[in-house]
Order: structure tokens, then C-alpha cells, then sequence
């Protein structure tokens, strides 16, 4: 995160940005409060997510890694057994949104303008267009950066790292901290290995696993032959895992106090 960029102040934090001209050491109590408030808002859009039971999901990647290729994907395997919406983070355009809602699911597009990363003060916005009370999954694809995404809790329960095999597999080392920060990585477009011999699966999953984490990797291929097993498999796994442990169905309240 760049404290002279200005990445850190977006359209939903904006306003409790002060003096612009003032000296180092305030920009950097400025910075300090902004991130402050971004996880006090962060828990608070984790609560809404509990209370209804949704599983919230925070993809990450660089530009072009595939994000919504795979959200088209997943909808198109999944729509049928679970209710899905999308959060869409760009600085300009609706068009990933759109793409989305073609799928027949809810979509709120989020444009940042400058700003290189959602956060929990824009994603909060969002939610007051969304039903969450009839969701089970909600994904929010975040500004296509390497970077400063991996800094900004939004409140989502899981992290998922997009890693394309057109990019190079040393990506985990040279940007450590947001593969660190992943539950998942994504080899994603992986019906193109064949093609791509200076890309060694091998190589980047020793690279993840430099970082100290045991962060399972999984092979996507979202688009000419869709193989998406072990990402399903894993959504599944992970809504079955997490759902009970923080949510009881109204329903079984009322039952429980004799509603």
C-alpha cells in the first residue's frame, strides 16, 4: 500500500480523508485511521453476512486472470442448487456486472475511479442493493492488482488468489503478501499449459509454499473446456464447513423459543 499514490482513499472512505497538504507524519495518522475504520466497517459487514448465513468470498488477481470468466463459470454450475450474488470492483465500466446478471444473478458494480482496491466502506454501500437474507454465496471480485487488495479486510470469509498460467510462475514470490493472505490459489486458464512451456505448476506451487502457508493450489480452466471440479468441490466443502459453525436458520429460532 502506497502512502503518496493516494490507493488508500477511495469513494466510500473519501470523506474522512482531512488535510491533503499536510506534513509526513500526518498523512501517515491519516492512513493509520483509514485502515482503522475500514476494519470496524469490515466487522460490521461480517456480521450481516452471518446473520444471514451468506458465505462471503473475496477473489483477487491481476488484471485479466480470469475472475469472471470463472464467477461465469460457477453460476452457470451452481445456479441451480444455491443462490449466488456478485459484488464487481473496477475503476470504470460496468461490464463485468453485466456479464454477470446475464447469468440470471444479482450484480452491483462498484467503480472506484483511482482507487486500486475495494474496501469494507464500499462493499458496505453494496450491500443495502443486495437481498442477502435469500443468498447462500456471495462473491466480490476485487480490483484486478497484485497488490494493495491483499491490505483491506472487506469482511469476506475467504480469500482466493487468481493465478493465471499466462502470467509466470513466480508470482507467489514476488508478491508474497497477498498470496499469503489466500485460503485458495487459483491456477487458473490451465487448459493452456500445453501451450506454455515457461510455466511450471511445480515451480509456482513451491514458490506458495515458501511463503509458510499450506494454501491448497487447484487447476481451473473456466472457458474452451471448462474443468472446474476441484473449485466447486472446494465452494462446497467450505459453505458445508462454515455455515453451521455461525448461523442458525430463523426458523430453527423460532422453534427454539417456541415462536
Amino acid at each position: 500500500m502506497c502512502e503518496t499514490c493516494g490507493c488508500t482513499i477511495t469513494p466510500g472512505n473519501a470523506h474522512m480523508h482531512g488535510d491533503q497538504n499536510a506534513g509526513h507524519g500526518a498523512v501517515i495518522n491519516v492512513l493509520q485511521d483509514l485502515l482503522a475504520a475500514n476494519d470496524q466497517v469490515a466487522v460490521h459487514n461480517r456480521e450481516h453476512f452471518d446473520e444471514h448465513g451468506v458465505l462471503a468470498i473475496n477473489l483477487m488477481s491481476s488484471p485479466g486472470a480470469g475472475k469472471t470468466a470463472l464467477l461465469e463459470a460457477t453460476i452457470v454450475a451452481l445456479r441451480d442448487r444455491y443462490r449466488i450474488a456478485v459484488i464487481e470492483g473496477d475503476l470504470e465500466t460496468d461490464n463485468d456486472a453485466a456479464r454477470i446478471r446475464a447469468h440470471g444473478v444479482p450484480a452491483i458494480q462498484i467503480t472506484t475511479g483511482t482507487a486500486c482496491h475495494l474496501d469494507a466502506h464500499l462493499v458496505h454501500r453494496a450491500l443495502h442493493d443486495l437481498p442477502l437474507a435469500g443468498l447462500d454465496l456471495l462473491f466480490i471480485e476485487n480490483v484486478g492488482n497484485l497488490v494493495c487488495p491483499a491490505s483491506f479486510d472487506l469482511g469476506q470469509h475467504r480469500n482466493v488468489t487468481l493465478l493465471s498460467v499466462t502470467e509466470g510462475d513466480d508470482k507467489p514470490a514476488k508478491y508474497p503478501v497477498i498470496f499469503r493472505a489466500s485460503d485458495l490459489v487459483v491456477l487458473s486458464k490451465a487448459d493452456l499449459l500445453d501451450v506454455l512451456e515457461d510455466f511450471d505448476p511445480a515451480r509456482a506451487a513451491a514458490a506458495l509454499r515458501a511463503l509458510g502457508r499450506d494454501t491448497p493450489m487447484i487447476r481451473t480452466a473456466a472457458r474452451r473446456t471448462p474443468a472446474m471440479g476441484p473449485w466447486l468441490d472446494w465452494l462446497e466443502q467450505e459453505l458445508a464447513a462454515w455455515r453451521p459453525a455461525v448461523w442458525t436458520p430463523r426458523s430453527q429460532i423460532g422453534a427454539a423459543v417456541g415462536v
